[in-house]
């Protein structure tokens, strides 16, 4: 009798260690690409491609060379507010081209050849994420898919707080980066004005 109770005890002690890993590790990576962000990342996918925004019905915009990484070469760039589940937010879709002989020219010649990622900053309801003007962030490959990080062994949508770490030294995604933008409100280009 007192074996089952000292197996069982055991057990019950190494699901709460694996438990309490799995939290730590979640934690540490900033609680991005959860459940709760790929379902609104989806939705956000939706409602930009009802607004032709992204998707093979998507408008074509003006391409120019950007030249940042980890954005492409050429880019495109579209603003509007979107009305994601009764909230209505700022969007910047960040269309990014790149691949040989990618060029202004070649990507209005075949968009669908260069295009590489689509990286999206909408701005949530407060109380998002305060500490970032509840930006909301999420890379997705030209078909709606989420790009994927490694973090700590563990495959992570890049999606919602990319990637907000505790320190500059563990936050070198979307975040980091866009504070460094002038003006204060992690929107590069001024030609994008918020309304």
């Amino acid at each position: 009798m007192k074996k089952p109770l000292l197996f069982l005890s055991l057990l019950l002690m190494a699901i709460a260690i694996n438990a309490c890993t799995s939290f730590v590790k979640k934690n540490n990576q900033a609680m991005m690409g959860t459940e709760t962000d790929n379902q609104y990342a989806k939705k956000l996918w939706s409602v930009m491609e009802k607004e032709k925004l992204v998707g093979v019905q998507a408008k074509p915009l003006k391409p120019f060379f950007g030249g940042a990484k980890p954005h492409g070469m050429i880019l495109e760039i579209a603003n509007q507010t979107l009305n994601i589940n009764g909230h209505t937010g700022f969007l910047v879709v960040k269309k990014n081209y790149g691949g040989k002989g990618v060029s202004v020219e070649s990507v209005k010649k075949n968009r669908s050849k260069y295009l590489s990622s689509i990286t999206v900053m909408y701005q949530r309801k407060a109380g998002y994420d305060v500490d970032n003007q509840d930006w909301f962030w999420v890379k997705y490959q030209p078909n709606g898919q989420f790009y994927y990080k490694n973090i700590n062994q563990v495959k992570t949508a890049l999606t919602g707080r990319v990637i907000k770490g505790k320190t500059d030294d563990d936050a070198r995604g979307c975040i980091y980066c866009h504070r460094s933008a002038g003006g204060g409100d992690y929107i590069f280009y001024p030609e994008i004005l918020k309304p």
